[in-house]
């Protein structure tokens, strides 16, 4: 490989037994292997008691996918001063609430709210994302919203592609990170299967790491050479147990980087 990039977890995948368990589910998720893990949602719980426990479990911060609400003007401060306290730069927005969403000029406006929040947070040491579901493969006005938003947003935007999702919208995902090249600094990496997917779309999301249709080794490529910052692993299904499902997609990726 070109050079490491490390390992983290969407918390998201393991929301239950982060809810029941905040110490011990971090605890496992470090003792699999992972390097880092990304939050998700409305904080709850204060970013020094997070950073604590990070630091006990030897865990970086790789994210935070903050609620578009939580980046409006009357919020911006106070994201700025937890993600601070917590030691996290990365400032992912995952999706725009479908009223702000549905015409090709919304998608230009959002645009233009990213490069202002982009330049508001750098002065802060922070990086702005965005991160998709699948409505952005859906052309709007004849261009996908994906190339509307990215090709008007600074290169200092994060594109936070989601593999597995683009693949339930029908995207390509390496003729996109060809596309836009440099701009997948973190990246989710959600298997996807197109025979499982072909009676329900969304039971694409059931096999692991290297039982799905993802083209592995051109992804990493990809990212080698487009300077990755942060894999991401999530697992978006109840085929598993939530731990297990994210130990052995874990597992799963390590065995296909090591098959180049």
């Amino acid at each position: 490989m070109a050079h490491k990039i490390p390992i983290g977890l969407q918390l998201f995948s393991v929301r239950h037994d982060l809810e029941k368990d905040l110490r011990g589910t971090l605890q496992a998720v470090a003792k699999m292997g992972y390097e880092g893990v990304e939050f998700f949602g409305f904080p709850k719980h204060p970013a020094r008691e997070l950073r604590a426990l990070l630091d006990e479990c030897k865990l970086a911060c790789c994210g935070w996918h903050m609620p578009f609400e939580l980046v409006q003007d009357d919020k911006l401060d106070e994201t700025i001063a937890f993600n601070r306290e917590l030691g996290n730069k990365y400032i992912i927005i995952p999706g725009i609430p479908e009223e702000s969403r549905r015409s090709r000029s919304d998608w230009l406006k959002l645009a233009a709210f990213f490069n202002e929040l982009s330049e508001k947070l750098s002065s802060h040491g922070m990086v702005t994302g965005y991160h998709n579901h699948h409505v952005e493969f859906a052309p709007l006005n004849g261009e996908q919203p994906w190339d509307t938003f990215f090709g008007n947003t600074d290169k200092a935007i994060i594109m936070q592609l989601d593999l597995g999702n683009a693949m339930l919208g029908g995207a390509d995902v390496i003729s996109i990170l060809e596309k836009y090249p440099g701009r997948a600094t973190t990246i989710h990496l959600k298997p996807y299967c197109f025979a499982v997917a072909k009676d329900d779309p969304h039971a694409g999301f059931q096999p692991l790491i290297g039982e799905d249709d993802v083209p592995w080794h051109k992804v990493f490529e990809l990212c080698e050479s487009g300077g990755t910052e942060w894999y991401i692993i999530e697992y978006e299904s109840d085929a598993y147990p939530p731990l297990e499902a994210v130990e052995r997609c874990l597992t799963g990726l390590k065995k296909v980087e090591t098959s180049r």
